[in-house]
């Protein structure tokens, strides 16, 4: 009898989680793909009849990840990491572009995003080679070893021409400073963006003279004056990047990308011809607007949502899928959503302190970062703070691909952490 109940000593809280997220989603891909008729929710010509395939299909793929033993996911990380690489790379060979991004494999009429799955195999192997006896990941040796294990995929992915899925390998800075990497790195990660920001929006010149003053004022007010080669070199690499960084927005992003930047910074100088840029290349964002403030407090109600109904916002079944839960549940929906994702974040965090191994404790710590990372680009593109970036509501939106791989993220945490539920 004892024997048998540790097979089911799982952390249910975040399970329960899980199943809240891909139901409630569920329901707001049953708004955006109907058109008004009769709602058959098994018909699985239809997306949310497709979807609901996918979420039972899930409950065995489920299954599957529980029943393995947990060792298997360390033993064979690196395994997993290398076959994962090989089907990114199989793309440029055997990939169908699908909305301009060659990500997908076609198979029998159906297709799969191998990227999707690159981000459980990147965090085990990520989780495999810092707890890892001979890694010091204070050392700069291994902190460039696991830069590459992450820079692999990443590269990978953005030839493919999927911005949005190689600015969530990102977060795995996050991880390294959990692991005891200095806070500079976080610091430097910090001021390369901002000052990447500002060379696009108010120049080289003026960004870069900013930047020098802000640099000797430091130096020469300090009490203590380190060498003048620090604040030269500070200066140097700034400038570089200020340089670097609108030569590649001027020159080699794509234009859409570049249109996109345009409109979120509000580059153009011309009022009219920036109007006109809101209307066309941000349609998206513009009726992704409307529909979520047209929802009020507490929406139109399920199936009730106009907009949504009348198809207005493209991609809103998957990316946009947000602006049908703002429309039809209002900002009591949107903030039950964001709690949601609060609750299993806080709660995959929390498990990950409470894990005996280093590996399991960072394994968790990559799951929380790379949802984290989704949900926070997903919702503020919806919302407008971030420019348009085509990335999925992790466990929300559209798609067995997505599902499957945040379902094989996090239920390979789910079985590490039951091994530390089963040694009490």
């Amino acid at each position: 009898m004892v024997e048998a109940q540790k097979y089911f000593k799982f952390d249910w809280i975040t399970i329960f989680l899980f199943f809240l997220l891909v139901g409630f989603g569920w329901l707001n891909i049953v708004s955006a793909s109907h058109t008004g008729e009769t709602v058959n929710y098994f018909d699985f010509s239809q997306r949310y009849g497709k979807q609901l395939m996918f979420i039972f299909l899930t409950i065995g793929l489920i299954i599957i990840l529980l029943a393995i033993e947990a060792k298997f996911y360390e033993r064979f990380s690196s395994v997993i990491y290398i076959l994962s690489m090989l089907s990114l790379v199989g793309l440029f060979i055997f990939g169908k572009n699908v909305n301009g991004a060659t990500s997908w494999y076609s198979i029998g009429g159906m297709t799969f995003q191998p990227s999707e799955f690159a981000k459980a195999a990147t965090a085990l192997a990520v989780a495999k080679y810092i707890s890892d006896l001979n890694t010091d990941i204070k050392r700069v040796k291994d902190q460039i070893s696991v830069l590459a294990i992450v820079a692999i995929p990443a590269i990978l992915v953005l030839l493919q021409k999927d911005a949005g899925s190689t600015l969530v390998y990102g977060c795995f800075i996050f991880i390294l400073y959990r692991e005891g990497v200095s806070p500079a790195y976080l610091l430097i990660t910090l001021s390369v963006i901002i000052l990447s920001l500002l060379s696009i929006k108010f120049g080289v010149l003026i960004t870069s003279t900013a930047m020098v003053l802000i640099v000797l004022t430091h130096h020469f007010t300090r009490k203590r004056k380190p060498l003048l080669i620090q604040p030269i070199s500070v200066i140097l690499i700034s400038v570089s990047i200020c340089y670097g960084v609108k030569y590649f927005f001027d020159n080699i992003l794509p234009s859409h990308q570049k249109d996109r930047i345009t409109i979120w910074l509000s580059l153009e100088k011309d009022p009219e011809k920036l109007e006109h840029m809101k209307k066309t290349i941000a349609y998206n964002l513009n009726e992704s607007e409307r529909a979520i403030s047209s929802g009020g407090l507490t929406g139109k109600g399920f199936l009730e949502g106009t907009r949504t109904t009348g198809k207005f916002v493209p991609e809103q079944d998957t990316d946009y899928i947000f602006s049908t839960v703002g429309e039809e549940w209002g900002f009591v929906g949107s903030a039950f959503v964001v709690i949601l994702y609060v609750l299993l974040l806080m709660r995959i965090l929390h498990l990950a302190e409470l894990q005996k191994s280093q590996f399991s404790r960072v394994y968790g710590y990559s799951v929380a970062a790379i949802i984290f990372m989704h949900f926070l680009i997903n919702i503020g593109m919806v919302m407008g703070l971030i420019p348009t970036i085509g990335i999925p509501l992790p466990l929300f939106s559209y798609g067995g691909s997505g599902l499957w791989g945040f379902t094989i993220l996090l239920f390979i945490f789910i079985k590490l952490d039951s091994e530390r539920i089963n040694q009490w």
